[in-house]
C-alpha cells in the first residue's frame, strides 16, 4: 500500500475516532452502560471495519489486531491523561484521552502494518 493511501486512511480512521466517541458516550449513556466498555466496543467495531477494508488479512487476524488494538489504545490514552501533562490546555483531561487514543490506534495499526510488510 502506497504511504499516500496509508496516510489518508489514517486521517480518516483519526476523525472517525474523534467524532465517534461523543456517539459511543451518548449510546452508553442510554444503554447504562460503563463508559469504558462502550467505548471499547465502540472502537472494536471501528478497528474491525479498518481492518477488513484496509489491511485484509484472514479473519481472524483481522479480529485479534482489532481487539487488541482497541485495548491497548484505550488503556494508554487513559495512563497518559493520568500524567496531567496538558493539565493548563485541558482541564477536565477529556479531549487530551480522546486525541491519545486516536493517536495511539494509528501508531499500533501501522506498527502491525510494518510487521506484516517485513513478514512478507
Amino acid at each position: 500500500m502506497k504511504p499516500q493511501i496509508r496516510i489518508l486512511l489514517y486521517s480518516i480512521l483519526f476523525f472517525l475516532y474523534l467524532t465517534s466517541t461523543h456517539l459511543l458516550l451518548s449510546l452508553g449513556e442510554i444503554l447504562k452502560t460503563d463508559p469504558y466498555i462502550t467505548l471499547g466496543c465502540g472502537f472494536v467495531v471501528l478497528n474491525l471495519i479498518y481492518a477488513f477494508f484496509a489491511l485484509k488479512w484472514t479473519p481472524l487476524l483481522n479480529v485479534i489486531y482489532a481487539i487488541a488494538i482497541a485495548v491497548l489504545a484505550l488503556f494508554l490514552a487513559l495512563k497518559f491523561t493520568n500524567l496531567h501533562l496538558l493539565l493548563k490546555y485541558d482541564p477536565y483531561q477529556v479531549k487530551t484521552a480522546i486525541f491519545a487514543n486516536a493517536v495511539f490506534s494509528i501508531i499500533f495499526w501501522e506498527i502491525i502494518y510494518q510487521v506484516k510488510i517485513r513478514r512478507k
